[in-house]
């Protein structure tokens, strides 16, 4: 018996070859994301370490600059590169986190899929998009390349961007599952993990802390790097065409009458109506890089948020050598490197430009999809043949 294969059949079978490798993994950290939640490290003796207290924690020189006064229910300063906190305000209080969870998500899913793969979105890849979402516009049946999706995550927040992504690597519960031990990994144990693209769910959330920790893993990342500090893209539109979308990171772009901030490369803003206004940036001055994140301002309106990272943002690099460590973002035991010092600008010039399909991956990627098309093509003509003999 001969069987033909179309092309658009031969990649849908390759593409479900590599989800379901992908799915492996996913199985894996839900198993691990189901066991009880260890806490803190080192247990009831780490919840007095300065940073499990409340209030605004910092030890400063005499002579110090004074930490500013800011509205924000949490928010952390940290030095990226040695992963030192230098002041915090309940950096661990669980709390909403919006968009800002995308930082992990991007985290977890960048290492699984090459920029340059292309994919044609099918109705479930949107199915599950929550009212109100922040989308970039992507359609049913258009093929986008994987890098045009992350634009999509970080700069406009794309929901739908989010939803696609994760159908291409497991699926929304286990991109979930992965997420959590992902977190877990990083020395990030405030974090609840229910919705990927950082849409309010019952039981979401993270913290000031936790989210330092992802936005410096972040940076280490020359990938995440480059794409959380562009200020505008082109995204693929129907038929063919494109249009402009930027960076909704007003500190960035400078947008609605914020002033930009110097120095600044990135990292993600978020808004939900139960999180408030959220932020994680990070800039870079005189080959020092700090890491800030404010959560729910309670005082100023929508730009609180910009005004009082910029604020924590100065005070970070003018109390420098001025004031002691409160705390590390690093994982108990790891070691600080220094990936972030070099900044997004240098690391970038390492990598493929982002329009370019990324070979060594995609060819170990369809490595392993050409194995599991062979085993199906196997099973199948086994099937056939035990029809045949029947």
């Amino acid at each position: 018996m001969t069987i033909g294969f179309s092309f658009r059949a031969a990649r849908s079978t390759c593409l479900l070859c590599v989800a379901g490798l992908l799915t492996l993994v996913p199985a894996a950290a839900a198993a691990r994301a189901g066991r009880p939640d260890p806490g803190p490290p080192g247990g009831a003796a780490a919840q007095q370490a300065p940073l499990y207290r409340s209030g605004t924690q910092v030890r400063p020189h005499p002579g110090a600059p004074r930490v500013p006064d800011v509205s924000a229910l949490s928010w952390v300063v940290a030095d990226a590169g040695t992963g030192d906190v230098l002041a915090a305000n309940d950096a661990h209080r669980e709390l909403p986190p919006a968009s800002t969870l995308k930082t992990l998500f991007a985290l977890t899913v960048l290492p699984a899929l090459p920029g340059g793969l292309h994919h044609e979105v099918a109705p479930e890849d949107l199915s599950g998009i929550g009212p109100g979402s922040s989308l970039v516009g992507v359609v049913e049946g258009e093929t986008y390349r994987v890098s045009d999706l992350w634009n999509g995550v970080f700069l406009n927040s794309g929901n739908d961007a989010v939803h696609v992504l994760a159908a291409l690597t497991g699926g929304w519960s286990a991109t979930a599952a992965r997420m959590q031990a992902e977190a877990r990994a990083l020395g990030a144990r405030d974090t609840h993990v229910r919705s990927p693209d950082g849409y309010d769910a019952p039981g979401q959330v993270s913290s000031a802390y936790d989210l330092a920790v992802f936005g410096r893993a972040g940076l280490l990342r020359p990938d995440f790097a480059r794409y959380c500090a562009k200020v505008d893209a082109m995204f693929p539109g129907r038929d063919g065409s494109s249009y402009g979308i930027m960076n909704t990171n007003r500190l960035l772009t400078g947008a609605d009458g914020v002033e930009p901030y110097p120095g600044l490369i990135g990292v993600k803003n978020g808004y939900t109506s139960n999180a408030g206004n959220t932020l994680i940036a990070a800039a870079r001055r005189d080959g020092r890089t700090l890491v800030v994140t404010v959560m729910n301002p309670q005082e100023g309106g929508g730009h609180a948020v910009y005004e009082e990272a910029r604020a924590l943002l100065d005070w970070g690099f003018e109390a420098d050598g001025e004031v002691d460590p409160v705390g590390s973002l690093l994982p108990e035991g790891a070691r600080p490197r220094q990936g972030p010092q070099a900044g997004p600008a240098e690391v970038t010039a390492a990598k493929p430009a982002e329009d370019e399909p990324g070979w060594p991956e995609t060819g170990a990627i369809l490595a392993v999809a050409g194995l599991g098309a062979g085993v199906t093509a196997l099973a199948l003509r086994i099937k056939f043949v035990r029809d045949d003999g029947s």
